[in-house]
């Protein structure tokens, strides 16, 4: 197969990088116009928050299932067709009648970003030297904060001019387009950046002995740990801060948003592309160098996690939020790096939908309800100055893990079963 040159590669980069923008402008369009659905079908919280459960076990379930697929098919055909799936799904949304229309709209969407979220970055891995794995992921990864904040802007103001439906046939066309993009993708093969250039691909790795290799894999476990804490705590802060802003700071819903909204994409994105380049050059210095990095970032954020609930001036709060958002987001790019640089090429795919899985079982999927069960009991400021300690958490089961990274040959590992046919 001929090598993929520089400037396909960086193409490959853009392309993927505008499809995960796209990606979750979708999942969060709904957020967006969560309350004119639930008065036009009459829905109670309870039932409206029935959507946003459904796409997410859809995902999990999904995404185990995309990883295997990965590591077998054409990655470019898989990204392409689970691009289109969730794109008609969302404008399939748009035209839902009736509530049961749309939860099956959504579960199809799950889908389809499930199996673009668990290819793309194992993708991106062949395309890029190790060496600069992070930053290429930093870039990738730094589109989330940007395409959650325009899900929250195009959906309220969409459903505002013209109605919810309008709102998810604005999210969900461009994607079409960007499909048909993904069709054209370079098709490097499976381990291109981790053996030398003329050497022969590495062997296909049997299920079972994938399996088993994995189970012993401290690198892939340590970094999985991390960036499950972290999404825990973040699915929590994003699901209840606006409510809090507005319950117990005074904000109006335009200004919680508006106020969250800004932390987040500024603070966000920047964390991610620093701990992407950084994180590269600590790794260069010394194994696991981005990891410890990232382990820092997240202890050093807690803090200000905390001062945001505790402090009554809206600037200190701004600052601090930002503060937080920042670095938690540092470890994107090393993290996702580790997960993938932790695995061997043949295997890779479907670790990252092992990781994928658990971070969101463990993390985003869970921690919604967790914070508001300790709300009900303690109240809403307590149970989010609690939600800190999952971050430090992270950051000590990394910096703690490191010996896993330094160990003499610690490298993704191959099993030892010899190769399928």
């Amino acid at each position: 197969m001929t090598p993929v040159t520089r400037g396909r590669a960086v193409y490959g980069l853009t392309v993927l990088s505008f499809i995960n923008l796209l990606n979750y402008l979708d999942r969060y369009i709904l957020a967006g116009v969560m309350k004119k659905v639930q008065d036009e079908f009459h829905l109670s919280d309870a039932r409206g928050g029935l959507l946003a459960t459904t796409f997410m076990v859809v995902y999990l379930c999904a995404s185990p299932v995309g990883g295997y697929l990965g590591d077998r098919l054409p990655r470019r055909w898989l990204i392409g067709a689970a691009v289109m799936i969730w794109s008609l799904a969302t404008v399939a949304s748009g035209l839902a009648s009736s509530f049961a229309l749309l939860v099956l709209a959504r579960a199809c969407t799950g889908v389809g970003e499930a199996g673009y979220g668990t290819i793309a970055p194992p993708f991106i891995s062949d395309l890029f030297k190790k060496s600069e794995r992070g930053r290429m992921l930093a870039f990738f990864y730094a589109t989330m904060p940007i395409g959650a904040a325009l899900g929250f802007v195009i959906g309220g103001a969409v459903g505002d001019a013209f109605g919810w439906h309008h709102a998810f046939f604005v999210g969900g066309a461009p994607g079409i387009l960007l499909a048909l993009m993904a069709f054209a993708l370079p098709n490097p093969r499976r381990g291109a950046m981790d053996v030398e250039e003329h050497a022969p691909a590495p062997p296909k790795v049997p299920f079972v002995a994938g399996l088993r290799s994995l189970v012993t894999n401290a690198q892939f476990w340590i970094a999985t740990a991390g960036l499950t804490l972290m999404t825990f705590s973040i699915g929590g802060l994003s699901n209840w801060m606006p409510k809090y802003l507005e319950a117990e700071r005074g904000f109006t819903g335009t200004e919680a948003g508006v106020f969250l909204g800004a932390t987040t994409v500024i603070g966000g994105f920047l964390g991610t592309i620093v701990g992407g380049i950084a994180g590269d050059r600590l790794d260069q210095r010394m194994p696991g160098g981005g990891v410890a990095l990232a382990g820092v970032g997240l202890i050093t954020a807690a803090p200000f996690m905390i001062t945001a609930v505790l402090t009554q001036n809206r600037a200190l709060l701004f600052a601090s939020l930002l503060a937080a958002q920042f670095f938690v987001f540092l470890n994107n790019g090393p993290l996702n790096a580790a997960v993938v640089n932790s695995v061997t090429p043949g295997f890779r795919t479907f670790a990252y939908g092992i990781n994928t899985m658990l971070l969101h079982l463990l993390g985003d999927a869970a921690s919604p309800t967790v914070i508001g069960f300790i709300s009900d009991q303690k109240a809403l400021g307590f149970a989010i100055i609690l939600n800190a300690a999952p971050v430090v958490l992270a950051g000590v089961v990394l910096l703690l893990g490191l010996r896993a990274f330094r160990r003499p040959g610690a490298a993704a590992g191959v099993p030892t079963a010899p190769p399928s046919p």
